[in-house]
């Protein structure tokens, strides 16, 4: 992690993935699965995750609700969308925050990151560019 991403962490208690985002590795991850696939392979991955609790599932929205507890006592929201982009193509996004005080010292960047390469092992021969 870079020292601007902690510098950001000391003013910001969350972290968004998107198409527009700045950061390269913040980027939306695409794959080639119908939304109903790539609903059931990203639950059933989340589930399995150790220090993770699965709060609420909306497949007719596509999103899954997690909770983490950090090693400080913090507790972290996580919200991981599944979105169609095509009759074959899904993306997911996620959206940390950290409930408290400002600042996360970059927590929610690192546990982006974490489940993206989580996800990213997971589902590694349906992974796309773009």
């Amino acid at each position: 992690m870079s020292l601007k991403r902690a510098l950001i962490g000391i003013l910001r208690s969350y972290e968004a993935t998107g198409d527009r985002a700045k950061d390269p590795k913040l980027k939306s991850h695409y794959y080639n699965l119908s939304k109903d696939r790539a609903w059931e392979e990203v639950v059933s991955t989340l589930k399995k995750i150790p220090g993770y609790k699965v709060l609420h599932e909306v497949h007719s929205v596509g999103e899954i609700t997690l909770e983490k507890r950090t090693m400080t006592g913090r507790t972290m929201d996580i919200t991981v969308s599944v979105i169609s982009v095509g009759p074959m193509k899904s993306a997911v996004d996620i959206f940390s925050a950290s409930r408290g005080g400002m600042g996360d010292l970059g927590s929610n960047y690192r546990v982006i990151m974490d489940l993206y390469a989580i996800l990213d092992k997971k589902l590694s021969t349906y992974k796309t560019v773009s």
